[in-house]
């Protein structure tokens, strides 16, 4: 059996002499695995970098084998996401994190095309993607089940002065009923009350950001990577880190 399908590469294995264990997220059969016969020879090794846009060609004689893919280029990324250490550990976040959370064969079509306009707006300054990439995890965790309800205030059911996230219930707090407890509340950034991205980018700066990467992450180490007990995504860590120390600087 075969099928065709778009994919974007999320990692890459050395198998054999000159082989590679292809990992990537694709449009109508999810995140799916195959090898790929000369996949470090000089006419792939371009094409096999993770976050490139591919045509993928699986082969194997049984749907549950691991079968073989044939791989073409359609769009490469990795100029614009190794020129950058923030892009990159951006990119790389979020590659990572598709390849560690994802079930295998399920399709996530709306995910394939997110991630897909993520890494295409990596392009543009922090204030543009960052806030798109806060976005993007909210929207991984609602595509898995542990979506965050920032409609209204979990405790009295008001649209207006939403201030804060609780961290048991995933629930929006307006800022009257959280103010006793802002402590153990996570801060609601702005850009995530708008409904729209263009409204959502007024007046962005590294403060909300990592609001918004600490709220988003916080649900992801919760509710996806509680199983792991070793670091899982250090990329995203030294991003943390990265606009920590920008953040201070502007402060400064």
């Amino acid at each position: 059996m075969h099928w065709i399908d778009d994919g974007i590469i999320l990692s890459t294995q050395k198998y054999g002499e000159n082989s590679l264990i292809l990992h990537a997220l694709t449009r109508k059969h999810g995140r799916y695995s195959g090898m790929v016969r000369g996949g470090t020879g000089k006419r792939l090794r371009g094409i096999m970098q993770p976050g490139n846009l591919v045509s993928l060609r699986w082969n194997g004689r049984l749907a549950e084998q691991l079968g073989t893919f044939s791989v073409e280029a359609q769009k490469s990324s990795g100029t614009l996401i190794f020129d950058n250490s923030l892009r990159l550990s951006a990119a790389s976040t979020v590659l990572a994190l598709l390849d560690k959370v994802l079930p295998e064969r399920e399709a996530h079509e709306r995910l394939f095309e997110a991630t897909c306009l993520f890494i295409d707006y990596l392009q543009q300054d922090l204030e543009v993607w960052g806030p798109l990439m806060v976005r993007w995890e909210l929207g991984v965790l609602s595509e898995l089940g542990y979506g965050l309800d920032l409609s209204e205030c979990a405790a009295t059911g008001q649209k207006t002065n939403l201030r804060y996230v609780s961290p048991k219930s995933a629930r929006a707090v307006c800022g009257e009923a959280g103010f006793p407890y802002r402590e153990r509340l996570l801060p609601l950034p702005e850009f995530l009350k708008e409904t729209t991205p263009e409204e959502g980018r007024k007046d962005i700066d590294i403060r909300q950001i990592l609001e918004g990467l600490r709220l988003s992450g916080y649900f992801i180490q919760k509710n996806l990577l509680s199983n792991y007990t070793e670091e899982s995504l250090p990329a995203r860590e030294r991003l943390i880190l990265s606009l920590g120390r920008q953040l201070d600087k502007s402060d400064g």
